[in-house]
């Protein structure tokens, strides 16, 4: 589907609004993690044009690395790093209760391991990503590469129309299901359920560690939502 500038304005923006929210953490001793996809972008791009100095980055996925290295952030290794004081992601799909969907662009192993890392998750998006109810959005799912099949089969099982996304690797060298057809009403059960199937690393559901804080950007403003409101 073709972005419309209004989209794109709208990524734009509430990046622009999550980085004023982080902006009193922002210093040449404080690591921060960055997610993966164009709203993510957006906030790695008003963070170099700040020229506030971080002390660097835990990327999300190859992709991120290098848009940091291109504007001379360093990146970190969240091993070193321990603790990071906040993360900045955006998502695919968020419910009221900021439970997501996450991994249309594929990082979704990397973006959970660094927002369960975190001590504050902040979630980036347009409001066409609010929903009720997860799972308009296709759920993807990252698999070992001979296991795909039989984790197909157990997605079947759950409910779901499982779909191999053709001709993509993780930065992990696993591969990718995205499953259709569900209507999750409990995300933090189906997350536990499908990340117990022998041969998933992980899915995208993040429910377990969902988001602290949602800032989405409507026509006219953004609307921050919290999880502890």
């Amino acid at each position: 589907m073709e972005i419309t500038m209004s989209q794109v304005a709208k990524k734009r923006q509430v990046a622009e609004a999550a980085f004023e929210k982080v902006r009193h953490l922002l210093d040449s001793e404080t690591p921060v993690g960055i997610g993966t996809g164009s709203t993510a972008n957006c906030f790695i791009d008003v963070l170099a044009e700040s020229k506030i100095q971080v002390l660097g980055a835990v990327a999300s996925s190859k992709a991120t690395e290098n848009r940091l290295t291109h504007y001379g952030i360093e990146l970190l290794d969240l091993n070193a790093t321990g603790t990071l004081p906040v993360y900045v992601d955006g998502a695919d799909e968020a419910d009221p209760r900021l439970n997501l969907i996450k991994g249309g662009g594929a990082a979704l192993t990397r973006e959970k391991i660094i927002a369960e890392a975190s001590v504050q998750f902040i979630c980036i998006a347009d409001d066409s990503k609010r929903v009720d109810v997860l799972g308009k959005f296709p759920l993807p799912v990252e698999v070992i590469p001979m296991a795909r099949s039989l984790v197909g089969r157990a997605m079947v099982e759950l409910g779901g129309d499982p779909e191999y996304r053709q001709g993509v690797v993780t930065d992990n060298g696993n591969l990718i299901l995205d499953v259709h057809g569900m209507s999750i009403t409990d995300p933090k059960a189906l997350e536990s359920a499908i990340n117990q199937i022998p041969g998933v690393v992980t899915c995208g559901l993040f429910a377990k560690r969902p988001a602290d804080i949602l800032l989405l950007a409507s026509d006219n403003d953004i609307v921050e939502f919290s999880r502890d409101a």
